[in-house]
């Protein structure tokens, strides 16, 4: 146990939860970090009504006013990187070096982001659109108190992409970090405090049951807002067509392929997939989790694989050379080896990995399958450092199998010739495509899904305006 923050963040104040105590473990070693009290009812109501109140006041600040607030936070979390980085590396098991170094900047990055997208917000002009006596503009204007849910993949940065949105464009919020990483969050709501107004951001603790559904199904909730599963999705949907008809933003995971032509940089593609693949051990709805490759080219590319993963360093966050550390719990590690050992009774090579190490802690080595289509380890989303490689003959049938898979939210193709690469993205059904690249970001530029990959847009001005509601005026003259 430690000295972490655990008490709930409600209406500008700390204070104990009401309701049953959750243990935020840490992954590396197992143990206990911090136990963290969950909200009441009584709580999540006090959560939504303060955001409630506090609604009206924030949404009539200027965009002025609402950047520089969001530039007071950025100012005040970098201030902090050090302190946040140790607690969302313990608690979520990352390297430290990669969270203080490139997460907590990206952090940084997005509040800043929007501390200018709100001060450009596109719109239609104002004109006699009906007639020269009809004068029509649009507005943009707040929804109301959103809900959101935040994962445990990246605690904090996924937070930043939910909250900096939406207070931006003028809403209130009310936020749920995952019962398994709720610390970093935690941490974070002191900069709220000394920042914003009491209400326009509320955090609280606990599981899905208990408190993400009373609170999603809120009446005073206009939005919902989620990054998880699929089947947390579903639940949020049918919370959406409640009594009250709420808005949904959905980011929902992903199967990540990526096509490798036979003219590929195959050294370039083996570089980029040691982090692509396996930061943040594979527990990324983007990573790049399954290869298919010109059959020409396979086997080469298998055995570039199977030296780099044999190098990959894994172990404890703390380490300078680490790549990547524990997944999050005992139960992902489970899950994980259920994959790959129900590929192997399925005939599936495993090249390289595909065991737990024994010791303290979550981990599970870094592992390269070669596998049929078929295969269920190249059809379901593991979130682990899991690689699968199947050769192709044609690249229309790679196409074909990319297509036909249930997720639609990132993939990447790999061609020598940028018009074959382009040609090939185009018939991609996934929101995000990279040529010859995979798993970078721009905070400019929006990150969003298909299918059962969820709709909405994370980061962008496309995320801002999906934080608005379109109002159309017109005045007669």
């Amino acid at each position: 146990m430690s000295n972490f923050g655990t008490l709930l963040f409600i209406n500008g104040k700390f204070v104990a939860g009401e309701g049953a105590v959750e243990k935020a473990y840490e992954p590396a070693c197992g143990t206990v970090m911090a136990e963290v009290r969950s909200a009441s009812a009584a709580q999540i109501d006090q959560a939504v009504g303060a955001a409630q109140a506090a609604f009206k006041g924030w949404a009539k600040t200027s965009p002025k006013e609402r950047s520089m607030a969001l530039l007071a936070i950025a100012e005040e979390i970098e201030a902090r990187i050090p302190a946040l980085a140790a607690i969302e590396s313990r608690n979520a098991g990352k390297p430290l070096r990669y969270v203080q170094g490139g997460e907590l900047a990206n952090v940084v990055d997005v509040f800043r982001f929007y501390a200018s997208a709100v001060r450009n917000v596109p719109g239609a002009v104002a004109a006699n659109y009906r007639s020269p006596s009809l004068t029509s503009m649009v507005r943009r204007d707040p929804i109301g108190v959103i809900a959101q849910i935040a994962p445990w993949n990246y605690p904090l940065l996924m937070a930043a992409w939910k909250i900096a949105p939406a207070i931006a464009a003028g809403n209130t919020l009310v936020i749920k970090p995952s019962e398994n990483t709720p610390l970093s969050l935690l941490a974070l709501a002191e900069v709220f405090a000394e920042v914003l107004p009491p209400g326009v951001v509320n955090v609280v603790c606990g599981n899905g049951a208990d408190v993400g559904q009373p609170l999603i199904s809120h009446d005073l909730v206009r939005m919902i807002s989620l990054t998880g599963d699929v089947s947390t999705g579903r639940a949020v949907l049918r919370a959406a067509a409640g009594e009250t008809i709420k808005r949904t933003h959905l980011e929902l995971g992903g199967k990540a392929p990526v096509i490798v032509c036979a003219d590929a940089d195959l050294d370039a593609l083996v570089a980029t997939l040691r982090e692509a693949s396996f930061y943040n051990a594979g527990q990324d709805c983007t990573a790049a989790c399954r290869i298919f490759a010109d059959a020409s080219v396979s086997q080469k590319l298998t055995d570039k694989l199977q030296a780099m993963v044999g190098s990959l360093v894994w172990g404890a966050p703390e380490r300078g050379d680490v790549e990547f550390g524990p997944v999050i719990t005992e139960r992902q590690r489970d899950r994980v080896a259920g994959y790959v050992e129900r590929a192997r009774k399925e005939g599936a090579d495993v090249v390289a990995g595909g065991y737990a190490p024994e010791g303290a802690g979550y981990y599970y080595a870094p592992t390269l399958i070669a596998a049929p289509i078929q295969a269920e380890i190249v059809q379901k989303e593991v979130f682990g450092p899991v690689l699968s490689i199947t050769p192709f003959d044609r690249v229309e049938t790679a196409v074909q199998w990319a297509n036909a898979s249930e997720y639609g939210l990132a993939s990447s193709v790999w061609s020598g010739s940028s018009q074959r690469a382009m040609q090939i993205a185009n018939e991609l059904e996934y929101g995000v495509t990279w040529i010859n690249t995979h798993g970078a970001m721009a905070t400019e530029m929006p990150h969003g899904g298909m299918k059962n990959s969820g709709y909405g847009s994370d980061l962008s001005m496309q995320s801002l305006l999906d934080y608005t509601q379109v109002r159309h005026l017109m005045m007669a003259s």
